[in-house]
């Protein structure tokens, strides 16, 4: 996918002032805390020092390289600190089960105002943990995660590992294909606290699988700590069915609980420990998952939400980047919406925008092979006296999102501006807003002030399915407008310049109100007279199976097409009047609580179909997950609440009623605290095909 250059160009160093191009650089050592050689998955902390004869921050880049192959991106640029003239790196922790073998970790020093770098790289060697040809287990720092290793296997062979308690069915880590003449190693998760395991390794060649030998394992309780408060408790309301073929809950817990995974009898069976204030956005398919972390980013102050990781399911980081070299990368595009925020001279002035955090989401997809992972950064702007009907005489505050695309090696390739494409005077039918202090969009641009909180969108989804109309684009959940859109991203060969050179926007879908209804707005097929048929405030708005047609029950049989679950929390329906019903809600199925939605899309006709409007009994006026379950028969729907003040999460599978609009609940979990999202899964290496 090629680079695109999306703005007005504006060079980097133009950006943040230009400063002397002469300054020194110098890495003064690059130091592991154990000795070469260890044994696979052994964890080694780098220390580095270095000096900069500019008075500038200095920031460090971490790649590590296996054999002679090429170096692949750990962590991205973030500043160290500086003592006594010495800049310290933030501690660099690397932990690789990929196999044994000599790998080159580099770390590169670079001064962003002079543009001086310096780089450093260190050998290490990692050794099989493979004994006498035989295949073993190993405990990890994650009590219920186990490193399963075993002998190299054939060339066009692939193996995964088998594991089980007593006589139970067992289940499976992913496929990886075989690479001798090197060790298979894999993180074997989602075993109950304090349990005996069998493990054996399978590996498939030419359509046969053999089994290898059998080896036992024990995990380890839940740990002390993390039972002390930082783990949610369970409570079953609505036992699954016998042989459920999704068994396992995924639970995205933040603030002071930590995310877990459950069986359907709410027994926690993985945790990521080190996960306090940790937003799961996805997990991905093969057993990693994708977060947005509080930490420290080199252009602000701001600790919330400025790292985005992808971990491992014993919590090691795979990759990690930070809003300031994001910023500064969208910068070198020509995105002028998206400076670091401590680039912005105090006070700023209309006009000034920069990037404040990351927030809701992150995807991973694949386009002609390749990996690319999007998310999105909130996007704060100052705007004349008046816009969006604010009173007095001082620039308006306003924050909205950019989404961003990441290529394979975590470098930005193209982004999306909704203050280059929205109509910036469709103000926020209810109001809502921003202040430094808040945990989903904190503000650091006009410091003291209120920002309006203009869209807040919750959810950006990869359409996957060539077949489908919007194949190759995203869809975008704006909360706080009641839309949701699609942005014509192309494959990455879209463009999204300030109109009128180029408007992305495809679609949009929701409510019509008094200030907007565009020409390529659905209309909604109210086949049930319901007084408020849209969503509002919806989260999670994904197409089911990638965009996939699929066939659902609906009110006159099956009805077959593209297929779109949403989390209807409601908000604006259950407003008071004249923007909602307020206190006069219909009954069921359209009284004042959230609904579990799915949508047949009809892009010819501009249409869209209702086959689930379900009353999901409680009122929740914020987050919440939904999605479609597409191995179950019928197809069954999963919906996770979200913020609810008595009940904090509910996780559900529905069961749909044929020739209805509604389901049947045929599991109801409650946690004990709210969690953004819930998944519910076959296990944690096959995600959902939602």
């Amino acid at each position: 996918m090629k680079r695109i250059h999306i703005l007005c160009a504006a060079g980097l160093l133009a950006a943040l002032g230009m400063a002397p191009l002469y300054g020194t650089v110098t890495i003064e050592s690059l130091t592991p805390s154990v000795a070469s050689p260890q044994p696979i998955g052994t964890t080694v902390t780098w220390a580095v020092k270095a000096t900069d004869t500019e008075a500038n921050n200095l920031t460090f880049q971490f790649n590590v390289a296996s054999g002679t192959g090429p170096y692949a991106l750990v962590r991205d640029f973030n500043i160290g600190t500086l003592s006594s003239g010495v800049w310290t790196a933030q501690p660099f922790v690397w932990t690789t089960i990929a196999g044994e073998g000599t790998y080159s970790i580099q770390v590169i020093a670079k001064d962003f105002v002079s543009g001086e770098t310096s780089t450093r790289t260190a050998s290490y060697k990692l050794q099989t943990r493979v004994s006498a040809g035989a295949a073993v287990v190993h405990k990890t720092a994650n009590s219920l995660v186990a490193l399963f290793s075993a002998p190299s296997c054939a060339s066009g062979s692939t193996m995964r590992v088998a594991f089980l308690t007593g006589s139970n069915s067992p289940n499976y880590t992913a496929w990886a294909n075989c690479k001798p003449p090197v060790s298979m190693n894999f993180y074997v998760a989602g075993m109950l606290p304090s349990t005996a395991y069998s493990m054996y390794a399978q590996t498939a060649t030419n359509g046969k699988i053999t089994n290898g030998a059998t080896l036992s394992f024990t995990t380890g309780a839940l740990p002390t700590k993390l039972a002390q408060g930082y783990l949610p408790s369970f409570t079953v309301q609505t036992k699954a069915p016998t042989n459920d073929p999704n068994p396992m809950l995924l639970w995205a817990f933040t603030k002071l609980i930590v995310p877990v995974a459950t069986d359907l009898n709410g027994n926690i069976i993985w945790y990521y420990g080190t996960g306090l204030g940790t937003l799961l956005t996805r997990p991905v398919s093969g057993g990693t998952m994708l977060t947005i972390q509080n930490g420290t980013s080199w252009d602000s102050a701001n600790t919330t939400q400025q790292l985005l990781r992808e971990i491992d399911l014993s919590g090691n980081i795979v990759h990690e980047t930070n809003t300031g070299v994001i910023a500064n990368q969208l910068v070198a595009l020509g995105v002028t919406d998206a400076a670091p925020c401590g680039s912005i001279p105090q006070p700023p002035k209309v006009g000034d925008a920069c990037l404040d955090d990351f927030h809701h989401d992150a995807i991973r997809y694949l386009i002609n092979g390749q990996q690319y992972t999007a998310f999105m950064g909130h996007i704060e702007k100052l705007f004349p006296a008046g816009t969006q009907g604010n009173k007095g005489s001082n620039p308006v505050d306003i924050l909205s999102e950019v989404v961003i695309v990441l290529d394979s090696n975590w470098q930005v390739v193209w982004c999306y501006d909704a203050f280059n494409q929205l109509n910036i005077e469709r103000a926020a039918p209810l109001g809502e807003t921003c202040t430094a202090s808040a945990s989903d969009c904190p503000t650091n641009l006009y410091l003291g002030t209120v920002a309006n909180d203009w869209t807040h969108a919750n959810t950006v989804d990869f359409v996957a399915n060539s077949a489908n109309p919007d194949a190759g684009n995203f869809l975008i959940s704006m909360r706080d407008q009641d839309q949701v859109i699609k942005v014509n991203y192309n494959n990455g060969g879209g463009s999204c310049a300030p109109p009128p050179a180029v408007s992305c926007i495809g679609w949009y879908m929701g409510p019509p109100d008094e200030l907007t209804v565009p020409p390529n707005s659905f209309a909604f097929e109210n086949l049930t007279a319901d007084p408020w048929p849209w969503f509002s405030h919806q989260h999670d708005v994904t197409f089911a199976n990638g965009g996939a047609t699929v066939t659902v029950d609906g009110l006159t049989g099956s009805v077959t097409g593209y297929l779109l679950t949403i989390y209807d929390n409601g908000n604006t329906r259950y407003s008071a009047p004249p923007l909602g019903l307020g206190s006069n809600c219909a009954g069921p199925p359209d009284d004042c609580n959230s609904r579990g939605m799915a949508l047949i899309v009809n892009e010819a006709a501009m249409t869209v179909t209702p086959v689930l409007m379900q009353d999901l009994g409680i009122k929740t006026t914020a987050l919440g997950s939904a999605g479609l379950l597409m191995n179950t028969t019928p197809n069954h729907y999963a919906f996770g609440t979200g913020l609810y003040t008595t009940i904090p999460t509910e996780s559900l599978e529905l069961s749909p009623t044929p020739n209805t609009i509604s389901a049947t609940t045929i599991l109801n979990v409650h946690g004990s605290s709210y969690s953004y999202r819930s998944w519910q899964m076959p296990n944690l290496y096959n995600t959902p095909a939602l």
